[in-house]
């Protein structure tokens, strides 16, 4: 492959052409043959030419030219430590020379040039032609999505149950609440086609170990459906919410084509259990679909669900979550801090931040869910309550950056009582914040300095909320426990530390963050992936406590996919037996 013709510098769109030509999957690795290599921290200036990567792994691996076959750019980053004098990239390169076993012999004690994993996905089931019964999903998110997808891939034909409605009415519904602050409970930020991820900023990187590379598989679903190929290799990927919804609605598409079935507007409102086990779930019309595998694929927003799965004794238990404020600052604030004097170089992009602060009652305090160039937005799903979360598209050219800022806490020490205690103290906080913003879907805020001093806000400086339908100052201190709001009062002086102007006095603080992750976990069997009591009932993704964005969620649908094709499989072979 010849990489590079003349000096331009490598732009996301010519490296999105080396990508759509040549990241192939990699072949399956069989005993005693090698495939490609792989090299690690290979580093080039920010502006360098596209020969120069090339050229790069040549001299790393002390190659003739004509002896590298093949390249391609499986990951890259940037190296920020020396912001103020370079910032570099940093590749990790897969290829294929004229003797692979060679090369790696010759550099056998380099951590840094390896055999390139296998990174391709390989079904574990194909469904039987005389397949007796459907999975059920219930959860159009991006858990379901991916459940769903996979399922059909294999031929399981699944029925999808979807509470919301499809994505372009979704949307419309979501701009209702923005624009004339009118909710629709069932159709809404967090429910519809897509889910919460929807949404937001579109981030496609997670913390969850996955050695069986099923992200890139996420990846890979998603560029086929119509993403941008860059999200194979750059290292912070994201698509945004403009972009999400058509590719959502492609890969819908594809579920039907295989023989799936979606339906929108069908809200599981009961299940169908014979001792124990499920034979099927009830919609809100009255109608029974039966299916002895359902995978509840719920967001972390479906209290009304989590209330009947209590109802039935399905095994619930109580999880930390975290609960504050938005907190925005214009974006190039955070760009200035983060990128020193390359602050605003078009392929850096909008810088993000991740920070932590551990405070003296105990608590930590972190940034949550970073939206570069983003807006607040409102994302309750109930009357009477409001919540904010963060959204980029996939431009992120707003004005203004904005995070959670969150306290963690946990059942035991803030909300004993029972499972459902976490839901009962959001949907009170939520209630509260209603309140306080005026009763009318606008949020509470406050600016950051009077925030510090304990005073209510009366006026804006130069940072405007982005927030719709719009905001109420106020004093926050009203809005959360006294823990959370000394845990944020001393965690963000630490952070202007951390980020020059973080604290600034006219940083705008936006409530309330209420839903960072589900309160809630249907715990599951390890192996089978079913309830610890329920059998045949497959909890997933967000909801059900076992992903925090869009990536983890997808990875868990193919998951609990996997499990429902084996268990089907191997139940249908022990009927026929």
């Amino acid at each position: 492959m010849q990489v590079g013709v003349g000096a331009g510098a490598l732009t996301y769109h010519s490296m999105a052409g080396i990508i759509r030509r040549y990241c192939h999957p990699l072949p399956k690795i069989s005993a005693g043959t090698l495939t490609m290599i792989r090299i690690t921290e290979l580093s080039l200036p920010l502006d360098h030419p596209e020969s120069a990567l090339r050229q790069a792994i040549l001299q790393r691996l002390k190659l003739a030219d004509d002896e590298l076959l093949d390249f391609t750019v499986f990951k890259r980053s940037y190296d920020a430590r020396k912001k103020n004098t370079e910032i570099t990239f940093v590749y990790i390169i897969d290829l294929d020379t004229r003797d692979n076993e060679a090369v790696l012999a010759r550099f056998a004690d380099d951590t840094h040039i390896k055999t390139a994993p296998d990174t391709a996905y390989y079904p574990v089931a194909q469904a039987p032609a005389d397949l007796t019964e459907c999975p059920l999903v219930v959860g159009f998110g991006p858990c379901g999505l991916f459940a769903a997808l996979t399922l059909a891939q294999m031929g399981f034909k699944p029925i999808v149950l979807e509470r919301g409605r499809e994505v372009r009415q979704r949307t419309k519904d979501t701009w209702a609440l923005w624009r004339q602050n009118t909710l629709n409970t069932e159709s809404n930020v967090q429910f519809g086609e897509g889910g919460a991820g929807l949404f937001s900023d579109g981030k496609l990187y997670s913390q969850v170990k996955d050695p069986k590379f099923y992200g890139r598989k996420v990846m890979q679903e998603f560029v086929r459906a119509g993403a941008p190929d860059e999200i194979l290799f750059v290292n912070k990927p994201h698509i945004g919410t403009f972009r999400l919804t058509g590719i959502v609605a492609k890969m819908r598409e594809e579920i039907i084509e295989l023989g799936g079935e979606i339906r929108f507007e069908s809200r599981v409102t009961d299940l169908l259990l014979d001792n124990q086990s499920v034979r099927g779930v009830v919609l809100a019309d009255g109608t029974e679909l039966l299916s002895r595998h359902v995978v509840l694929a719920l967001g972390h927003s479906a209290r009304d669900t989590f209330r009947m799965l209590h109802r039935h004794e399905v095994f619930i238990e109580p999880k930390p979550f975290a609960i504050g404020f938005r907190i925005e600052h214009p974006q190039s604030l955070i760009d200035r801090a983060r990128l020193g004097k390359y602050a605003g170089h078009p392929e850096l992009g909008a810088a993000d931040y991740k920070l932590i602060h551990h405070a003296k009652n105990g608590r930590a305090v972190y940034s949550f869910c970073m939206c570069p160039g983003g807006t607040v937005v409102a994302a309750t799903s109930e009357e009477g309550r409001v919540v904010t979360n963060g959204m980029s598209q996939y431009s992120r050219n707003e004005r203004n950056a904005n995070s959670g800022i969150v306290v963690g806490i946990n059942p035991e020490q803030d909300y004993p009582g029972g499972p459902l205690a976490g839901i009962e103290l959001q949907e009170r906080l939520e209630e509260i914040a209603y309140k306080l913003g005026g009763c009318d879907y606008r949020a509470p805020a406050q600016l950051v300095g009077d925030f510090l001093r304990g005073k209510p806000s009366t006026a804006l400086g130069e940072v405007e909320p982005s927030y719709k339908p719009g905001v109420q100052l106020c004093d926050l201190a009203d809005a959360l426990p006294d823990y959370v709001i000394d845990a944020v009062r001393e965690a963000l002086p630490a952070f202007g530390k951390k980020i020059r102007g973080f604290d600034r006095d006219d940083a705008i603080l936006t409530g309330i963050e209420s839903r960072t992750s589900s309160p809630i976990r249907i715990t599951r069997d390890a192996e089978s992936f079913q309830s610890l009591n329920t059998r045949g009932l497959y909890p997933a993704g967000e909801g059900a406590g076992y992903a925090g964005g869009i990536l983890s969620a997808g990875i868990d649908g193919i998951k609990v996919a996997e499990a429902v094709a084996l268990a089907m499989l191997q139940e249908q072979g022990a009927q026929t037996a």
